[in-house]
């Protein structure tokens, strides 16, 4: 089964671009209280700044795996058109992405970080569904 890699990485730049916009200019603030970043000390602010490069390349390494099954299944399903890719990038969101984060919410979270968590997480699987469709 093969995968294009080039794809891939672009997805996970992609990813990591749209995750800065959504989470940074975006919905920033409304993210930061909801998860009370904004009541933290400066001194606990500025050990999270410290350990900020490591949670991009975890979450670049993260992203790579996900867009790798994903175009796994793009390839699995013969879904190799951009309007293939972008359908099967819906149905993976809806299927797997929404109930996840809404499980997370309902046993304990927050329902802006549903709301905000599923809103990125659609933009980003269509952008890696345009991507690979694109680039297959």
């Amino acid at each position: 089964m093969h995968v294009n890699w080039l794809a891939i990485l672009v997805s996970a730049v992609a990813s990591m671009i749209i995750g800065s916009i959504w989470f940074g200019p975006l919905f920033g603030k409304m993210y930061m209280s909801a998860v009370g970043m904004d009541k933290w000390s400066p001194e606990k602010q500025a050990a999270m700044k410290k350990s900020m490069m490591m949670t991009y390349v975890w979450q670049f390494i993260a992203s790579v795996v996900m867009f790798y099954v994903f175009a796994r299944f793009v390839v699995g399903l013969n879904q190799l058109t951009v309007s293939g890719s972008v359908m099967t990038a819906f149905w993976v969101w809806i299927g797997f992405i929404v109930p996840q984060k809404l499980g997370d919410s309902l046993w304990g979270g927050k329902m802006t970080l549903f709301w905000l968590g599923i809103g990125g997480s659609a933009v980003t699987l269509l952008a890696t569904g345009l991507v690979i469709g694109a680039m297959h």
